[in-house]
Parts: C-alpha cells; structure tokens; sequence
C-alpha cells in the first residue's frame, strides 16, 4: 500500500477519534467543575490546541506526496498504542480530560497503567505523534511534532500538573 493512500484514512481516523475524545473530555470536565474541581494550567491548554491539529494536517499533507509504501513498523507503533491509550481512558475514569482539574476530595489514580509509568497518557501520545507521521512518510510532522510536544510536555504541562497533583499527594502520603 501507499504511503499517500494511507495518510487520509489515518487522518480521518483520528479527527474522529479526537473529536468523540473531546466529547467525553467535555462531559467530565462538568462533572469535575460540578464536584468543584480547580482548573491549573489554564493559559497553556491552548497551546495543546495549535500543536495537535497542526500535527494532524501535516500528516494529512506531507503523507500525501510521500513517494514510498507504508512504514509498517511505524503503522504497527500507532496501533498498538491505541489500547494503551484507552487503558489510561478507562483507568482515569470521571478523572480523564484534556485539561489539569483536580477535584476537592479526589485522591491520586495509582492503578492500571500508572502503577508502571507516572504519565502513560504522555508517553502514548508521544508514541502517537512519532509513530503516526513515520507510518505515512512523514517525517518532518514526526519530528515537529515529536520536539513541540516533548518542549511542552517537559518545559510546561508536566510540570504544571505535578504542582496541581501535590494536593492528592500530600493527602494521601503513600503515593
């Protein structure tokens, strides 16, 4: 198969994806904000906004004038990160959405995938974004996006939820 046969259906596979993700974002982020949950790293969540569409259309771009087949290993990555991600989804509960919102109450999620890796949701979405790309040719939006979101991730979004996550860990101290 096409590399630039692929790149639309992937694209399309993750618009939808995506969008049916935000549903369920948007519906805990009214239970959280219902249960008086604390919004922290308000002023970066747009930058998340810019780089995940920006990724997905360059996908859609640069995969469609790739000249070679279909990265296989690349496109196998992809999949299988896709039930980790859904492991992390269902781990996280009520508790999983797009944005830091810690609920007065809540306690730290500990189980599933989180007893193996503090971030699993990050680690699958930096899988994604390198691993996507690469599957369809396109390694300039893998390594865009691989860098912008590693800056992100480790400069801003991760250590913002870390301040965010200390009020579970100081209530709970095994953690």
């Amino acid at each position: 198969m096409k590399a630039r046969t692929l790149a639309p259906w992937l694209f399309g596979f993750l618009m939808v994806q995506r969008l049916l993700e935000l549903r369920v974002a948007r519906a805990n982020e009214r239970w959280a904000r219902e249960h008086g949950a604390v919004e922290y790293g308000r002023e970066h969540y747009p930058l998340f906004f810019l780089l995940h569409p920006a990724w997905m259309l360059g996908l859609l771009w640069e995969g469609r004038r790739a000249r070679g087949g279909v990265n296989w290993g690349a496109l196998l990555l992809f999949v299988l990160a896709q039930p980790l991600r859904y492991w992390v989804i269902r781990t996280l509960g009520r508790y999983w959405n797009t944005r830091i919102l810690i609920v007065p109450g809540g306690e730290r999620v500990t189980g599933g995938p989180f007893q193996y890796v503090r971030h699993p949701n990050y680690a699958v979405v930096a899988l994604e974004l390198a691993s996507g790309p690469l599957a369809v040719g396109a390694w300039r939006t893998a390594l865009a996006g691989t860098l912008l979101n590693a800056a992100l991730l480790l400069l801003i979004r991760i250590p913002a939820e870390e301040r965010a996550l200390r009020g579970y860990r100081e209530a709970t101290p095994e953690a």
